[in-house]
């Protein structure tokens, strides 16, 4: 694959080390210098995939927004981060833009102890106003002047969270700047000349202190005047921007602008760094995904998130699958599934090629829903579905359920509404870190009353859990599975559901036992191999199922065995807990029996390889094995059995 340094033809980028170099710049060399930043910025994520359209888009925002503010005393959030790309080279960080996602690198996504031009860490969407809001009452209360700006994609406006912000900020007399990135589908008029132009009166501080005396008159006359004039004043505006809808959430609005003119930025966000008074602003912008380099722009989905690729002809470099993704197979499952039962119905947030809702949508248009990044509505409304007589499929990634627990526990579970909860990414991820791993979902569902609580060893019993999970009408049921491609076993062309609280034992032995839950069960077998091949026989056991818990499997190993391993891709609280609950009860810890649980460190594990990330957490096969040596008290140096 061919690719290219393109530093030599960045001269004014070369001269950037920090944003402070750019604010002398005229227009024309800001103009250059966003163009060599989408250059760079190309060129960076071709050599380490990762998120690429969204900084596209902002990168002549990014260029401004350094320019006119001064960060990192004035703070800049970027909401979810993804689209930070650029503003990582601008701020210190370009030497180390080609280690983006990669073990010890640059994070994707914006970091607090990365660099402090990033205020705040987001990696997850719609926290950006919220925390500004916290920041700009901060500022208030230790009497500081910063400005405290917030860059929100149109996207992360559809999670309620952005409007519980705006609704509190609206009422608050603290100065908050929020830029809303339109970077999918215009929510107003055209943008162009007239538009700018009535941006940058309307922003402007003879407009904005004519506005605040006209008020002052109005209400030195009566309330009755004040309250008509306001009426008129905001009707006007309306007419013309769109944006009654933020005004009524008390912010000042500003806009539509198209986001790469530098020429109409650069004026508005002076105007609203020096406006007079305490009300919020919301300044909206109009960008292109992918703008600049031809194939994102063509094809904005494929080029969201991308893999390594060449810059000159785009093409990503995928290997070849050797087994279908889980993804893939929970979608083909549920499409066999719902062609038998017409209640079967699938909904995810914000998220249907990453959790295979789309190629449902593309066979049962009517029974697929995308509620956009609304997790705790998406919940409910799934609720509301089973409530009905539906039977609903959430396909939520395990990390962003979190976002719902409330809605889990009171909406679903306290009324036992049969809701299935497909969880994708369940465990360890890999590029996108901590702040993307399924790490908690086996403790926060099983904890529950009546929950049905699943994991699937490989995509055969992925399968079937799907099948399990739509035949489940009398609570809700969970299946969780991990990112990435299956193990290459063969799958059943019609899933038989399992038997509930059923494990399945595929290999005997007499001294160890490893009992997984998940995705870690071929690293369970080889883990047995070597034992084995020290002469220390060894059972694997895969428990499918932590809610209702096998106990008949668990006795019996328990029983048989000196030393019981369990092994799962979750923190404390989880699977080991359940088993260990049992056995105290049983009485089973009394008899010699040596408990040793696998489970993620108590400590949250950075972006590398999903291989490593687990060689770290002491989740692979020769922690498994070191684990069993050291319950027996043998070395670990002890030669294997010729």
């Amino acid at each position: 694959m061919a690719q290219r340094h393109i530093s030599n033809r960045t001269p004014l980028l070369d001269r950037v080390h920090l944003p402070a170099d750019c604010r002398g710049f005229d227009l024309e060399e800001l103009r250059q210098l966003a163009d060599e930043l989408r250059a760079e910025t190309i060129d960076a994520v071709s050599h380490t995939g990762g998120h690429l359209g969204a900084g596209l888009g902002v990168v002549e925002l990014t260029v401004a927004l350094h320019h006119v503010f001064r960060t990192p005393t004035d703070r800049l959030i970027w909401d979810v981060g993804h689209q930070a790309y650029p503003h990582k080279i601008l701020t210190g960080r370009r030497d180390r833009i080609r280690t983006l996602r990669q073990g010890g690198g640059l994070s994707g996504f914006t970091r607090r102890s990365e660099s402090e031009y990033d205020p705040f860490g987001a990696a997850h969407s719609s926290t950006s106003i919220s925390a500004g809001l916290g920041m700009a009452v901060a500022r208030d209360l230790k009497g500081e002047k910063n400005n405290v700006v917030c860059v929100i994609g149109d996207g992360a406006m559809s999670a309620g969270m952005a409007y519980e912000a705006m609704n509190n900020a609206g009422s608050m007399d603290s100065r908050l700047i929020v830029i809303l990135n339109d970077n999918d589908m215009s929510i107003a008029p055209p943008v162009g000349a007239m538009s700018a132009y009535l941006s940058r009166l309307l922003s402007s501080r003879s407009y904005l202190s004519l506005r605040q005396l006209a008020k002052q008159v109005a209400k030195a006359l009566s309330r009755r005047v004040e309250e008509t004039a306001h009426r008129a004043e905001e009707y006007a505006r309306g007419l013309v921007t769109g944006g009654t809808l933020f005004e009524e959430l008390g912010f000042y609005y500003v806009g539509p602008l198209d986001g790469h003119n530098l020429e109409h930025l650069l004026p508005v966000l002076r105007n609203a760094r020096d406006a007079p008074g305490h009300k919020p602003i919301l300044i909206h912008v109009v960008t292109q995904k992918g703008k600049g380099y031809a194939p994102a722009e063509a094809a904005k989905d494929k080029y969201h998130g991308v893999s390594k690729f060449d810059v000159i002809t785009g093409a990503q470099s995928k290997g070849t699958p050797k087994a279908p993704s889980y993804t893939g197979v929970f979608a083909d499952a549920l499409i066999g599934l719902a062609e038998r039962d017409e209640r079967i119905c699938a909904l995810t947030a914000a998220m249907p090629s990453g959790t295979g809702v789309d190629k449902f949508a593309a066979r049962f248009p009517d029974r697929a829903f995308d509620v956009g990044i609304a997790e705790q509505h998406g919940v409910t409304f799934a609720a509301g579905l089973a409530a009905e007589g539906m039977r609903p499929f959430a396909a939520i990634y395990s990390t962003f359920l979190q976002r719902a627990y409330d809605q889990v526990v009171h909406d679903v579970a306290i009324q036992s509404l049969p809701v299935r909860f497909a969880i994708d990414r369940a465990g360890l991820v890999g590029a996108d870190g901590a702040t993307h791993a399924g790490s908690y979902d086996i403790t926060y569902l099983a904890s529950l009353p009546g929950f049905v609580v699943m994991a699937a060893a490989d995509e055969a019993e992925l399968a079937r859990m799907t099948a399990t999970a739509a035949a489940i009408d009398d609570r809700p049921s969970a299946f969780r599975y991990p990112r990435g491609e299956g193990t290459g076993v063969e799958i059943p062309a019609r899933p038989e559901p399992l038997e509930l609280g059923r494990g399945r034992i595929l290999r005997e032995g007499g001294t160890v036992a490893i009992l997984s839950f998940g995705g870690r069960l071929q690293e369970a077998l080889k883990a047995a191999e070597e034992l084995a091949a020290r002469g220390l026989g060894t059972t694997v056991a895969d428990a499918r199922f932590c809610k209702p818990l096998d106990e008949d499997l668990v006795r019996r190993l328990a029983r048989e065995h000196e030393v019981l391993i369990t092994v799962e891709e979750g923190a404390i609280g989880g699977f080991a807990s359940h088993v260990m609950h049992f056995l105290a009860h049983e009485g089973l810890l009394e008899n010699g029996l040596k408990l040793r649980p696998l489970i993620l460190p108590d400590r949250f594990i950075d972006h590398d390889k999903p291989d490593r990330q687990y060689e770290i957490a002491g989740l692979a096969a020769p922690d498994m094995v070191a684990t069993a040596l050291a319950a027996l008290g043998r070395s670990a140096e002890q030669p294997a059995r010729a």
